[in-house]
This record gives structure tokens, sequence and C-alpha cells, in this order.
């Protein structure tokens, strides 16, 4: 008869199945914080390289553009259209987005949708200033990007995003309305233009006292690198208890059959 495994014995492997997993875990997250480095590395080789790249001009032919590319267009402002972003800070001020879609000037009816600015938000009983793009023919320059930078949205846990725009649009007020994200696809809809695939975050330019000052992602790949190689430090203290409990219990005689 087998005499049953010392409560000690039992322990012991249970403990090496939990620093096996645990090790396991460190070295997960580990290798994450690698592809998250890596994604920003390679996030700053394109923004530099679209810096350097020559200026697009975006018209009825030439739609689109890599990201981070600098870009031109001409045409008219549409100030019915304008959209306020609503929670994008700059230097710890809260503040707004000014987007009004520039309607080219070959092509009636198709628009580039243009992040003209900063504005800071205004504290009741102070309203909102007026925001309206000269009228005019204007020459516009920036920046592109493939889509409106998105804020973290609750609606969008329970799929549901808060991305309407109201109805009608343009309001019968004459207010601009205030959201928190802004998909190309929600105001081509609301205000039945064909809009080109990409944003234009303009260049410092004269424009109603917006402020040109856009945020740029995170590029800082040592800090995953830091993260890194501290989850992977975790990971070998736990392989290194692992041994030394196994050891341990190797280590440990067996107990005898008439004992």
């Amino acid at each position: 008869m087998t005499p049953p495994q010392p409560a000690s014995r039992k322990k012991a492997v249970l403990a090496l199945v939990l620093l096996a997993l645990l090790g396991a875990a460190c070295v997960g997250a580990g290798q994450w914080q690698l592809r998250r480095a890596h994604e920003r590395e390679t996030l700053l080789a394109a923004i530099e390289a679209g810096r350097r790249a020559p200026a697009r001009t975006l018209d009825a032919r030439h739609r689109d553009g890599p990201d981070w590319h600098p870009a031109s267009a001409q045409g008219h402002w549409l100030n019915p259209f304008t959209v306020l972003l609503d929670n994008r800070n700059l230097k710890g001020r809260p503040g707004l987005w000014v987007a009004t879609p520039l309607e080219l000037e070959d092509s009636p009816g198709t628009a580039v949708l243009v992040l003209r600015g900063w504005i800071a938000r205004p504290l009741p009983p102070a309203t909102l200033p007026d925001v309206d793009a000269a009228p005019g023919p204007v020459q516009v320059q920036g920046t592109l990007l493939h889509r409106v930078p998105r804020l973290f949205d609750l609606g969008s846990l329970t799929g549901r995003p808060d991305t309407s725009l109201p109805t009608p649009f343009p309001a019968t007020d004459g207010r601009p309305p205030r959201m928190q994200n802004l998909p190309l696809d929600a105001l081509a809809t609301a205000t039945g233009l064909d809009l080109l695939p990409v944003v234009m975050l303009q260049s410092p330019a004269p424009d109603a006292d917006l402020v040109q000052d856009w945020p740029g992602p995170s590029t800082n790949a040592g800090q995953n690198y830091n993260y890194a190689l501290q989850w992977f430090s975790f990971a070998a203290i736990a392989l290194i208890a692992a041994c030394i409990t196994a050891w341990r219990t190797l280590r440990r005689p067996s107990p005898s059959p008439h004992a």
C-alpha cells in the first residue's frame, strides 16, 4: 500500500505550479511591452518620413495620402457644418477643437474635414466666442490623418458610442454641436457632403484666434523597453524561486513504507 503523500510535498508542488504560472504571465507581459515598443518605433519612423515628404495637394483627383504627410487644399469654409470636439486639453487647460469642412474649389459638394485649432472652454456665464472662419477662397495647409484623433468613450464599451450629430444639422439656432468623437462617415451622412477619407490638422495660421498646437501620439519606446525589462526580471525571480523550491523538495527524503 502506497503511503499518502506528505502535506509538505503537496504544498511544494502547488508552489511550483503557481510560480510557473506567474513566470509565464510575466514573460507574456514583457513580450507585449516589446511589441508596443516596436509599434511606437514604427510610428515614429512614419511621422519623421511624413515630415520630410513633399506636400500633397488635395483635390477631386487626389483625395487621399499617407498619415503625417503635409498637404494643402483650396476651397471655401462651410461654417454651418462646424463641429466642436469637447474634452481636448492643451497644456492642462480644458478646451475644444474646432472642426470645419472645407469645400474644394474644383469640386463643389466635395470637402475635406479640417481641424482648424483649439479654443479654451468658456466658464459660465461666459459663452463661446465666434469661431466662424472668414468667408472667401482660402488655401489651407496642414498634416494628414485618416481619422479625427479619438478619446475614450464609455459608450464604446457597450457598443453605443456617442457619435450622432443633432437633427436637423445644422441646428436652427446656429450653434455648432459639441461632441467627443467625430467619425467621418457620421459627418458625411449628416451633411450630405462627399468627404475625403482624410482629415487635415491645420498648420499655424491666423484663424479666429484658434491655437494650432496639436498633441502628437506617444512615441517613447524606451519606456516600453524599461517595462519589458521589469517584467522579464519578475519572470526570472519566479524561475529562481521555482528552482529553489524544486531543489528543496527533491532533497527532502521520501517517507519510509514502514514509518
